[in-house]
């Protein structure tokens, strides 16, 4: 049972609390032990929140996991986890994290509760409800970047990553949901209420638009944004941005996958590659030029 649980965790998806080091990182604080200390522990802490979060999601989808033909194998929708525990280990993990969040920043602690609200409004039912599932999801991400924001003072940190996060968030998010609709077939609304709302065609408007407004966004960012060198040397990291959309794009519809994008960043290695590329490029720009 202890496997169980810690498998549901989902470890693998504390990736994404990542976000949280895009204030330091883009506001050039990297440097800055305390700063650095502080967002290294707002992550701990947003991880153990996420995890509380995918608990009560399991909890809530045991039924629908159930006929699932890979989320049947969740540890609660297969029994492994009895019920009682998870919901146990859901509010200690919940509460608990919320406890520490308090003791950090008290703005932290605000936008820890609100994505723990939102969360546990999507699991309970927005989950059912087309485009606002992704939107919903899309602002766990935004929420992320704001935290960081809150646990250090910032300088330099454009707003315009807000709005790239908002995009690239939704280009997953609706992805996502492609390659789900696309494995599961004629039989998605049996698993998911909110697949009979949508349709593959539809979801690939909806790629379009935010894949190309996430490459425009991205791309004034970098030769807008007041905090960035004046030599407009972000712009050679655009590349790397239009290479991961695309690739992303080649698995969804190529090769009829990316249900699980976290999975991606561990399997896929031109994928990898591109991000490691981007990141490293991001600080030779910004800590080294």
């Amino acid at each position: 049972m202890l496997k169980g649980i810690i498998e549901s965790l989902r470890i693998k998806q504390w990736i994404k609390n990542l976000f949280l080091l895009a204030a330091i990182v883009f506001d050039r604080q990297l440097t800055n032990y305390h700063a650095l200390k502080q967002i290294i522990i707002g992550i701990i802490v947003f991880n153990l929140l996420s995890s509380s979060v995918y608990l009560f999601n399991d909890l809530f989808d045991i039924q629908a996991d159930g006929n699932h033909p890979v989320k049947k194998n969740r540890p609660i929708a297969s029994g492994r986890v009895k019920k009682e525990v998870a919901i146990i280990a859901s509010l200690v993990l919940g509460i608990g994290s919320l406890v520490l969040a308090y003791f950090l920043s008290f703005s932290f602690f605000m936008i820890c509760l609100v994505y723990l609200g939102i969360n546990l409004i999507y699991s309970k039912g927005l989950k059912h409800v087309p485009i606002i599932d992704v939107m919903i999801v899309a602002a766990g991400f935004v929420l992320r970047v704001a935290a960081g924001v809150t646990l250090i003072h910032v300088e330099r940190f454009s707003p315009w990553m807000y709005v790239v996060t908002t995009l690239l968030s939704l280009f997953i998010g609706f992805g996502k949901r492609r390659a789900e609709l696309t494995l599961l077939a004629v039989e998605a609304n049996q698993h998911r209420k909110v697949y009979n709302g949508y349709t593959i065609e539809f979801l690939d408007q909806l790629i379009t638009i935010v894949s190309g407004t996430t490459i425009v966004a991205y791309s004034l960012y970098t030769f807008s944004a007041p905090n960035l060198p004046e030599n407009h040397a972000m712009m050679l990291t655009i590349p790397f941005v239009l290479y991961g959309i695309f690739r992303y794009l080649y698995i969804i519809e190529v090769q009829k996958s990316g249900g699980a994008p976290e999975d991606l960043l561990f399997k896929d290695k031109p994928l990898q590659l591109s991000v490691l590329l981007w990141g490293l490029s991001i600080l030779v720009i910004f800590y080294i030029t």
